[in-house]
């Protein structure tokens, strides 16, 4: 959600510089509202989101390797 409201702020902030030389001061208004109605259709997460749950996908992939394996020496040993 962070991401998104910095991404909303300085696309912002550009159309602000925009709108002091163009004469429709409210289009910095409206660009903003669509962009942030844009940007909440979107699932984004942010980078941090993004790691953590990375790491607990590598996390449960060695787990499930490691449960694979000791299926395999079982059926082995049943054998």
């Amino acid at each position: 959600m962070m991401l998104k409201q910095q991404i909303i702020d300085q696309i912002s902030n550009q159309m602000a510089n925009f709108a002091k030389i163009n004469p429709l001061n409210d289009i910095e208004n409206n660009f903003k509202a669509i962009l942030h109605a844009s940007l909440e259709k979107l699932d984004l997460v942010t980078r941090e989101e993004f790691e953590t749950q990375q790491k607990v996908l590598i996390n449960t992939r060695n787990k499930l390797d490691e449960l694979e394996q000791i299926i395999k020496a079982l059926e082995q040993k049943q054998a």
